[in-house]
């Protein structure tokens, strides 16, 4: 996968398909709720195994039952491919885990 930068253009085509995240400061942002502290673990420890096969790590954190994650691409110096791939993966995985 390119860890090219994509056009402006591109990410907001992307970002469309993806209501539950915001742009910010160049970064895909989502903040999540869960029941408890052992969803939103067992959130966390299913998209780290996803981010940890896809070689790319979010920047996120945890308080009890929220969980906050922000995606770019610091190589490419903003969003990529990659970005919205983990995005896709999140947004099915949340649903796992609520």
């Amino acid at each position: 996968m390119s860890l090219d930068r994509l056009s402006e253009a591109l990410v907001q085509e992307r970002l469309g398909a993806l209501p539950e995240w915001a742009l910010g400061a160049g970064r895909l942002k989502r903040e999540l709720s869960f029941r408890d502290f052992n969803s939103a673990f067992a959130f966390m420890t299913a998209v780290a195994l996803k981010a940890e096969k896809l070689d790319h790590h979010p920047d996120w954190t945890n308080v009890y039952n929220r969980v906050t994650i922000e995606l770019w691409t610091h190589d490419a110096g903003g969003l990529t491919e990659k970005d919205f791939e983990l995005a896709r993966f999140v947004d099915v995985a949340s649903q796992r885990f609520r």
